[in-house]
């Protein structure tokens, strides 16, 4: 097992708050000396199929304890998931089916272990132990917390004094996540920042139910593409883990140059020495920004496609961005007879979105308007179009298709 320094140096790294610290201290003593590994919790309501890179920051802190020796333990919240978590929520959370539930789980278990060891992680779902719980012990568990410390959460408190409704249910959501700790005998919990209100009550009911509390260790909530909004599908500026290696990497490029190293910190398997090397390299010259997001894309794609995947799609992009190439493994679209009006003319907008380029003819529209969109390299100003044979349509910088009439 390291030494308590090495292991402090490496749970810091990219941690938003630890509290306390000095708890932590004296849990990773006592863990050097007995020998025992610490048991760190983590988490998941499986609330939606896929899993982004903003949600591996946390994957990746676990990652870290497994590699110092502890005991990893994610918690898939099936029965936690049917409520949804309220954080930051201005209304009741639609209530997922179990159907649902268990589909996304399944999905989750897949994902994780793009990151995580399988051989080192005891994955549990929360049902086990909630869902047998007697009326007796629900109300034993919520007479441990106040309404009052309940109203301090921000988005309950806004809420309240907007007049907006909060449904006894949401209160006991919190009340379950801290009771997984008090089951598990948790000695970590990790969370993002946002969490911080639900590790914490974690901490007071293990001390209720006679346990020693847990440290709860918040990590930063990633920033987007657009280097300035939450990594959110709802926005646009995420890259999903399952997404195919071109589409990851030529995501990752367009990356502000400003949040490359805080994406190595908190996205990516190099250690301290590494990221501290490039950081230098960056500030002295020797290392070009341009190369330095090549490998942290080449990196992040090799994670979850392996090496002979980040290269290929490393090797497309050259050759689409910096060579000015169409790329070889171009989609086709064969234009079916009725997108055609009597003049054999085609609405783009309407194209667009059969092909799967775009999700809806509005945005069609603003990106023609925008000049975004290109056939055969030339920029389309007209929302009508008629198809020269083997066209290829260019939209953005990213998409490319090529349309058989």
């Amino acid at each position: 097992m390291e030494s308590l320094e090495r292991q402090l140096e490496i749970i810091r790294r990219g941690v938003a708050e630890i509290i306390p610290e000095n708890e932590l201290v004296e849990k990773l003593k006592k863990s050097i000396a007995t020998g025992r590994p610490l048991r760190v919790k983590l988490g998941l309501d499986p609330t939606a199929p896929d899993i982004h890179l903003g949600h591996t920051v946390v994957l990746h802190k676990l990652r870290q304890f497994q590699e110092l020796g502890h005991h990893v333990i994610i918690i898939l919240g099936d029965f936690t998931a049917r409520i949804g978590d309220p954080t930051g929520r201005s209304e009741t959370r639609k209530q997922l089916s179990e159907e649902e539930v268990q589909r996304n789980a399944a999905t989750y278990k897949e994902q994780i272990f793009k990151i995580l060891d399988p051989d080192r992680t005891e994955v549990v779902f929360n049902s086990s132990w909630l869902a047998p719980m007697t009326f007796k012990e629900v109300i034993e568990l919520a007479a441990k917390y106040t309404v009052a410390r309940m109203l301090e959460r921000e988005d309950f408190a806004r809420r309240f004094e907007n007049e907006i409704p909060i449904s006894i249910h949401e209160f006991f959501y919190p009340l379950m996540q801290g009771y997984d700790s008090v089951h598990l005998k948790a000695d970590i919990e990790l969370g993002g920042t946002d969490q911080k209100f639900n590790l914490l009550i974690g901490r007071t009911l293990q001390k209720e139910y006679g346990q020693e509390p847990q440290v709860a260790i918040m990590m930063p909530i990633l920033e987007g593409l657009d280097g300035v909004n939450k990594m959110s599908k709802s926005l646009g500026n995420y890259v999903g883990i399952t997404e195919p290696p071109g589409e990851m990497y030529g995501k990752l490029m367009s990356l502000p140059d400003e949040l490359m190293l805080r994406y190595f910190e908190l996205v990516t398997p190099l250690s301290l020495e590494e990221i501290a090397a490039i950081r230098e390299g960056l500030n002295s010259g020797v290392l070009h920004p341009r190369d330095v997001k090549m490998r942290l894309a080449r990196t992040i794609v090799t994670q979850y496609h392996g090496e002979e995947a980040a290269r290929k799609a490393e090797e497309g992009f050259v050759k689409v961005f910096q060579q000015r190439q169409v790329p070889d493994d171009l989609p086709v679209f064969h234009l079916p007879a009725e997108l055609k009006d009597s003049e054999g003319r085609v609405w783009l907008p309407r194209l667009l979105v059969e092909a799967g380029l775009l999700n809806s003819t509005s945005e069609g529209k603003r990106m023609i308007a925008q000049g975004a969109v290109k056939i055969n390299d030339e920029r389309v100003k007209d929302e009508y179009a008629v198809f020269p044979r083997d066209a290829v349509i260019k939209v953005g910088k990213r998409k490319f298709l090529k349309v058989i009439p």
